[in-house]
């Protein structure tokens, strides 16, 4: 990508060097780890989701998992948002800057498409954290992924991740990283929108199997927002970029991780989408840039 010069943004904080350990999502609590372990979550609410759905088979209110309800967030420790922060952050290393300029362009990006729909676009703060985080969601641990919180609407990510996604599954290249971004902001998009809301209230009314079927719809219809911001960046895109996001998209399938880590694939279990239904709706997001061609909940659609 050829970001260059391009501006870093303000809504940017840093939990690295800090000790908020936690032991799982939530805060001691043993139960988010089994369950993440077993749906392998990647790039997305996986985590969150993945506790209503624990609720479900378990028992219990889900929103007490997540510390959610009736607890004003952001909690007291987590960082507060200034430009002076937010400027050292993202000068912290290469990864830090890469991140907080791709933040900044999905910024200068979603508020022109929510302009154009005569809206406000009310942009995501990003979080860097390094193993252990704190996040209005409960604890954030490398082990979870990058991943959006409903919450605080704040992104939490340990750019580790950025080599894992390098060296386990072999999804190298800048724009793969951009990728992890703008998914988790196209889940902040469908959070705006009133979409993450809305099916979380219908994964409580369903059994684990139909939440996990709402939920890939989630994940898909974010790659497919993240391609839309792809297709508005056209100018910063370098040759080979879209074929290493689709290479990324195929990696992260909930069918491929499932073969390598456990030998099987179990579709009920699916929370993201298939390898081939990643790469196809990142694709159509790239290919149209068009917000209403990414309604994956639409009849028909498939996801």
């Amino acid at each position: 990508m050829r970001l260059g010069d391009y501006r870093t943004s303000e809504n940017v904080g840093d939990e690295r060097g800090g000790n908020y350990g936690g032991g799982g999502f939530g805060g001691g609590s043993g139960l988010f780890p089994l369950v993440f372990g077993l749906v392998a979550s990647r790039f997305g609410i996986g985590g969150i989701v993945v506790l209503i759905i624990a609720a479900l088979i378990f028992g219990g209110n889900p929103m007490s998992l997540i510390g959610g309800g009736d607890n004003p967030l952001p909690r007291s420790g987590q960082p507060k948002i200034t430009a002076e922060g937010a400027a050292h952050a993202c000068a912290a290393n290469v990864a830090s800057k890469f991140s907080c300029q791709v933040l900044a362009s999905t910024e200068d990006t979603w508020s022109k498409i929510f302009q154009a729909q005569g809206e406000q676009y009310t942009p995501a703060a990003l979080i860097f954290y390094d193993r252990n985080g704190l996040s209005g969601c409960g604890a954030a641990q490398s082990a979870m992924g990058p991943f959006y919180c409903p919450t605080d609407k704040r992104i939490y990510l340990d750019t580790s991740f950025y080599d894992e996604l390098k060296n386990r599954f072999g999804a190298p290249g800048d724009f793969a990283e951009a990728y992890v971004i703008a998914h988790e902001v196209g889940h902040h998009v469908q959070d705006l929108l009133g979409i993450l809301p809305r099916v979380s209230e219908q994964q409580h009314a369903v059994g684990p199997t139909e939440a996990n079927a709402l939920q890939v719809k989630v994940e898909l219809q974010a790659d497919c927002l993240a391609g839309v911001w792809a297709a508005h960046n056209r100018n910063l895109l370098d040759p080979g970029d879209v074929e290493e996001g689709l290479r990324a998209a195929h990696a992260i399938g909930d069918d491929t991780l499932q073969q390598e880590t456990q030998g099987r694939v179990v579709p009920d279990s699916f929370t993201h989408g298939t390898s081939a239904q990643r790469m196809e709706w990142l694709k159509r997001g790239i290919d149209t840039g068009e917000v209403s061609r990414c309604d994956t909940f639409a009849p028909g659609a498939d996801a």
